[in-house]
């Protein structure tokens, strides 16, 4: 990796910490330099182009990794039964489990995902957005969609928009939780954690309506 390799990774590393705590269209570019350990006051632009061009390049990070392990389970899920649900919430919730293993980065990538799918597509730079199509989760999506139990659109919209919004923060919570200096409450074991986070996560999408 050459200097200007190594520039460019500090800029995506301080980005990712920059825009998980202060927000993808809010945080401050000098800041993000500043923390990556660069004077050029021109560097984001310089490699990247612009805040958008930074923010594809941090979610280009974990793209290919989210996106395999999302097809090897929802190869999984597409074989089972067409009632079954768990399946399919593991496809949503295992990768995303797995990433926040690798720790702070993975913990902050998984709150940008936060924000941004709470974004409007049709809204989102089209940068952007294809680089959301690339994780793949818009097939687990279309295959959650049809196995939930009937209700009407606009409760089953809002149900996996919230469901999203939820497995997301409850795992960048976990994954942060370990990072404090003084210990909080007790925490489950990895694949515990998983398990029952997959098994609420069915509990909400199959509760009646209110």
């Amino acid at each position: 990796m050459g200097p200007a390799d190594d520039t460019r990774q500090r800029l995506v590393e301080a980005a990712t910490r920059g825009f998980a705590e202060d927000g993808v269209h809010t945080a401050s570019l000098l800041e993000i330099t500043r923390q990556a350990g660069q004077r050029n006051r021109g560097a984001v632009h310089y490699h990247f182009g612009s805040r958008t061009g930074m923010l594809v390049a941090v979610l280009e990070q974990h793209l290919d990794l989210l996106a395999t392990r999302e097809r090897e389970l929802l190869a999984i899920a597409q074989a089972q039964p067409a009632e079954d649900l768990v399946s399919v919430v593991r496809a949503l919730v295992l990768p995303a489990v797995e990433l926040a293993e690798l720790g702070g980065q993975g913990r902050c990538y998984l709150m940008i995902l936060g924000e941004l799918v709470e974004e409007d597509p049709d809204a989102m730079d089209p940068e952007v957005l294809h680089a959301l199509e690339r994780l793949g989760g818009y097939e687990v999506y279309g295959l959650l969609e049809q196995r939930v139990p009937p209700m009407p659109d606009d409760v089953r919209s809002e149900r996996l928009s919230l469901v999203t919004a939820f497995v997301l923060r409850a795992i960048a919570d976990r994954s942060r939780a370990g990072d404090r200096p003084r210990p909080g409450r007790a925490q489950l074991e990895t694949d515990p954690f998983a398990r029952n986070l997959v098994a609420m996560v069915v509990g909400m999408l199959t509760a009646e309506p209110g």
